[in-house]
């Protein structure tokens, strides 16, 4: 299924480029998603975990990003095994940066993402939609924050680790009957 996500960061282009391409660092800011090595140059070891509706998976594998400096695009694909539930996933995201304004930077993000197992069951486009929103979200708020020039941070950082599995749930329920009742 494809994903679509675009996004501006109030930052300019040349530092959000050269964020994008420190790996552990885009990981870090990634809600549930943990890198645990680089396999060789350009390939990345790691673990997602994540919850569609009531399924909970980890997924368990690796990533292999290429970037296009000239461009300021980059291309991923990303295969992962959850060892407990028997699902599977496939990524490949292509993602280009641009700067409609000094100081900001728009980031697209195309992704098409497939599911099996039984994670698959659950994995509906709208759920999956929704849950990239919030996701997203919580990308684009920490890594706002990673790039905050220093004396701009007051409030100390928000924690490094998982998307709350609640909270998680709670804003796509919440998304969806916004979504609802807004027709």
């Amino acid at each position: 299924m494809k994903v679509e996500q675009r996004f501006t960061v109030a930052r300019p282009i040349g530092d959000v480029w050269a964020f994008f391409q420190d790996i552990p660092a885009v990981a870090s800011c990634l809600p549930g998603a943990e890198m645990t090595g680089e396999k060789s140059p350009g390939v990345y070891t790691g673990k997602v975990s994540l919850k569609l509706g009531p399924f909970g998976a980890s997924f368990e594998g690796e990533a292999a990003v290429a970037f296009d400096a000239a461009a300021r695009t980059g291309h991923v694909e990303g295969k992962g095994v959850d060892k407990r539930g028997g699902s599977r996933s496939k990524m490949v995201v292509d993602f280009a940066l641009t700067e409609p304004a000094p100081g900001s930077t728009e980031v697209a993000v195309d992704a098409d993402v497939t599911l099996s197992g039984a994670i698959a069951q659950f994995g509906r486009t709208g759920i999956i939609q929704e849950t990239a929103n919030i996701l997203v979200g919580e990308f684009v708020r920490k890594l706002e924050a990673r790039l905050a020039p220093a004396e701009a941070a007051v409030a100390p950082p928000a924690p490094t680790g998982g998307v709350s599995v609640l909270r998680l749930a709670w804003m796509v329920v919440k998304s969806w009957v916004a979504r609802l009742l807004g027709r």
